[in-house]
């Protein structure tokens, strides 16, 4: 009886472990990396004390979403660059307020090794209409216009626990594995938001 209860608790534990290996895939999708982590964190100071170094092993290169003419691509597609990806949505007011900011650490830092990938989540067939006339309507000159209408990229920050709410912001690696979080806004055009922006591009 002793030997039976033991095999069936050693088969639940296996159970257990297939099922959360299974659960979350993309959690070990790259390396780990600690001391990256650790810059980053360190860099975070004032205005982005809320930045989280992490270097966990996250990765997203298989998040996909769609360009301004409908087309879908993926966060793999931006391989080669580091990634500040700023997730937002036309009704977030806090979203709103930190757009100008962004672009202009677009307009200062991206080139071909760097670049601000902001991903609009307006929901519904209508989704992308509203994120256009809001980058319309503040010409913006260095952030295009990326969107999941379907919510599915943010389902998925909030399934790993990465974010509950927007705007959050993703420092990526040149092969789309996260360093750092920032859930919520940032003053990110300050001194403490270039000197992330930097730490992130000499890592």
């Amino acid at each position: 009886m002793i030997l039976t209860l033991g095999l069936a608790i050693l088969g639940v534990g296996i159970s257990v472990w297939v099922f959360l290996s299974n659960a979350a895939p993309s959690a070990r999708e790259c390396p780990v990396q600690t001391e990256a982590g650790q810059r980053l964190d360190a860099a975070a100071v004032g205005e982005l004390a809320a930045l989280l170094g992490t270097g966990e092993g996250r990765g997203y290169r298989s998040m996909t979403f769609k360009k301004a003419d409908g087309t879908d691509t993926s966060i793999s597609a931006f391989s080669g660059k580091r990634l500040l990806v700023n997730f937002w949505a036309s009704w977030c007011v806090p979203c709103r307020e930190e757009m100008p900011a962004l672009d202009a650490i677009a307009t200062k830092y991206n080139s071909d090794t760097f670049m601000v990938l902001p991903i609009n989540l307006d929901m519904g067939e209508s989704g992308l209409k509203k994120a256009q006339d809001f980058l319309a309507e503040g010409a913006y000159q260095n952030l295009p216009l990326f969107a999941d209408n379907t919510f599915a990229a943010f389902e998925r920050l909030k399934t790993e626990a990465v974010a509950i709410g927007l705007p959050v912001t993703l420092l990526l690696d040149e092969m789309g594995c996260e360093l750092a979080v920032l859930p919520g806004p940032a003053e990110w055009n300050t001194p403490d938001g270039e000197a992330v922006v930097e730490a992130l591009i000499s890592l």
